[in-house]
């Protein structure tokens, strides 16, 4: 199979995993919100960057050292196995330690066990991190869609029943446990690969050079990322926490799909390519064809926000309806900006990726500082200030190793942004007319959700003759 081919049978299967996981998700999570209080979930999301945090240094980057080398042998699968259990273990034991003193700095004192138990998840997931790893390498996006279905599905019926029978915030914490659990036993029962239990140091110093940077920039990123819900937790209640957290949940749904599949499929794709001008011509495609899915998916969820969270959620979470709504701003450049980086990563500049997002988190800090002297709403326009922010810098700086200008990028989704706003603006005033003729939310949702997608791909193919191109090329 061509490397062509094999890029796009890698983002079909890896999009239909993705689709797969997370309508399940969905369905669990629509389900949970409406046996569940915003607080169970605030309580959750106060905690989640320990997890993130403690998944990042297990895996010290060196997976992805593992996946840019040509020709990696057991010996490099297993010296990364092994380090990515002892250091899964050492951390837990730290997180079990301070468990207390991160529920006393936000005075809630539930958070010590809930703390203890969750963190064992990624100790658990330790175990699989080199096997999905080398799926990933192949491209096996197939498998390990297999694979991770039925442990999305048989966890969220643990989680619904579980809240159904009253035991609230645990509901949450087993549900991602139990997740964890049965992905780790398929992978062993259904990957051929098996860990030699050796250690090379030679292969560990290797694998550890180039990760440890993108560790050290995965922390930062994962510490800013959720600095807003610890800010949050901190300064208002866990109730405010859940809002927040169920606005950003909604708003990454669509997009996180569409992230996930490009951060997987494009890291191996464009690390075959052997020249410049080829990963010029794969990022730039891959950054038209991204902004096509993803305006017209999130202008028309902010349309419908109202509709949509009332249908969907019930009517305690309506105040959650104007965080989602300026979130989801951000979210229309989220997928580009995490596989565009991906460029640092082939070309080997770790140590450029490190110092990008160093300086992407000075700039978010300072804008975090400055929202929220203007209260929780300061705050969450702060965070949309800061993704465009960082938009645009890892634009400049995937762009100057393949000397394609930030102007020229505009450039080339120019139309495509400019058709997208109008197209919002015609249906925002055209959804306070419809308003007197259909009261069904649904109804509103689904016609003008339909409105603002056909309209928006009609006008972009019909205006962007490059764009056009692109679609043909990837039927033939």
């Amino acid at each position: 199979m061509s490397l062509k081919k094999q890029a796009i049978s890698g983002v079909k299967w890896n999009f239909i995993q993705q689709f797969s996981v997370q309508i399940i998700n969905f369905g669990v999570q629509v389900i949970l919100a409406r046996l569940l209080s915003p607080e169970a979930f605030g309580l959750i999301a106060m905690i989640v960057v320990l997890i993130s945090i403690g998944q990042s240094l297990m895996d010290s980057g060196m997976t992805s050292s593992l996946i840019r080398t040509q020709k990696p042998d057991q010996a490099d699968y297993s010296t990364v196995f092994v380090t990515n259990l002892l250091m899964s273990c050492m951390i837990y034991i730290i997180i079990y330690v301070t468990a207390p003193l991160i529920a006393g700095f936000y005075n809630q004192e539930i958070l010590t066990d809930i703390i203890r138990l969750l963190a064992l998840s990624f100790v658990i997931r330790a175990f699989v991190a080199v096997h999905i790893t080398k799926l990933t390498k192949e491209m096996n996006f197939k498998l390990q869609m297999k694979l991770q279905i039925p442990s999305v599905l048989l966890s969220g019926i643990v989680g619904v029943s579980m809240a159904y029978l009253g035991y609230g915030v645990w509901s949450l914490v087993w549900l991602n446990l139990t997740q964890a659990i049965i992905f780790a036993l398929q992978n062993w029962m259904l990957i051929s690969w098996r860990p030699s239990f050796i250690f090379d140091r030679e292969k560990f110093i290797y694998h550890f050079k180039f990760g440890y940077k993108l560790t050290i920039s995965s922390l930062i990123d994962t510490i800013y990322n959720d600095a807003y819900r610890i800010v949050i937790g901190k300064f208002y209640s866990p109730t405010q926490v859940g809002l927040f957290n169920q606005a950003e949940t909604m708003r990454l749904f669509p997009v996180q799909q569409i992230s996930i599949v490009m951060g997987k499929v494009t890291y191996p794709y464009f690390a075959n390519i052997d020249n410049d001008a080829g990963l010029r011509r794969a990022y730039r495609k891959s950054m038209k064809l991204v902004m096509f899915a993803t305006i017209p998916i999130m202008l028309s969820l902010i349309l419908v926000a109202e509709e949509g969270f009332r249908f969907v959620f019930g009517e305690k979470w309506l105040p959650a309806v104007p965080f989602f709504q300026v979130l989801a701003v951000a979210s229309i450049v989220r997928p580009v900006s995490a596989y565009n980086l991906n460029i640092l990563k082939v070309k080997g500049r770790s140590d450029l990726f490190l110092w990008v997002e160093i300086l992407k988190k000075i700039i978010g800090i300072l804008c975090l500082i400055v929202g929220l002297g203007f209260g929780l709403n300061g705050l969450i326009i702060s965070l949309v200030a800061f993704s465009y922010s960082s938009y645009f810098i890892n634009m400049y700086f995937s762009g100057k190793l393949l000397a394609y200008t930030v102007a020229n990028q505009i450039k080339d989704i120019f139309i495509m942004l400019i058709v997208g706003s109008l197209m919002f603006t015609v249906l925002y005033y055209f959804k306070a007319f419809l308003a007197t003729w259909i009261s069904s939310d649904i109804g509103v949702i689904i016609l003008i959700g339909s409105l603002n997608t056909a309209l928006f791909i009609s006008f972009s193919l019909l205006l962007d003759k490059d764009l056009r191109g692109i679609i043909k090329d990837l039927r033939s």
